[in-house]
């Protein structure tokens, strides 16, 4: 190992890396690899990663689609909710992505992980993560349905 005070080394060198490393919201596919590569780390025992995905079904009707929608705040509430996972738990790096716009069935709407020493904490913060994102960031669904109705899911 060698020593941050060595003549030639800087502090930025031997800076741990940050906790949260990957938050957004964006109109495109989201990619599983991009989350895992965010994530990776030597000290990591245990990756948990949920992707929640569109269903073709919502209460006993067919489902052909998603639309979804974010409020201005919501990168930063996102952010907000990522930060709090990463200070509660003890975990080495946590990454949180929600899609917006036309979705189809199959596609992948959120994808939440996070890394830590254990399996353990790695499976309780990943749950904290998608159960406090669904609860707080203003992200609403407007689901579309095979008999040409539709429905807004989450809207204050």
């Amino acid at each position: 190992m060698s020593d941050p005070t060595a003549p030639g080394t800087t502090a930025e060198q031997h800076a741990e890396p940050p906790v949260v490393r990957l938050t957004d919201i964006r109109d495109e596919p989201l990619r599983v690899e991009e989350v895992l590569a965010a994530l990776a780390d030597a000290a990591a025992g245990g990756l948990t990663l949920f992707v929640g995905t569109v269903r073709d079904h919502d209460h006993h009707r067919a489902v052909t689609g998603l639309e979804y929608s974010a409020h201005p705040t919501a990168l930063r509430r996102l952010q907000e909710v990522a930060e709090r996972v990463a200070r509660e738990y003890d975990v080495l790096a946590v990454a949180a992505v929600h899609r917006t716009g036309r979705l189809e069935v199959g596609e992948a709407a959120v994808i939440v992980a996070t890394a830590a020493g254990h399996r353990g904490e790695a499976f309780d913060a990943s749950r904290a993560l998608i159960d406090e994102l669904k609860a707080t960031v203003p992200i609403w669904k407007h689901q579309l349905f095979a008999d040409g109705t539709d429905e807004w899911v989450g809207t204050p």
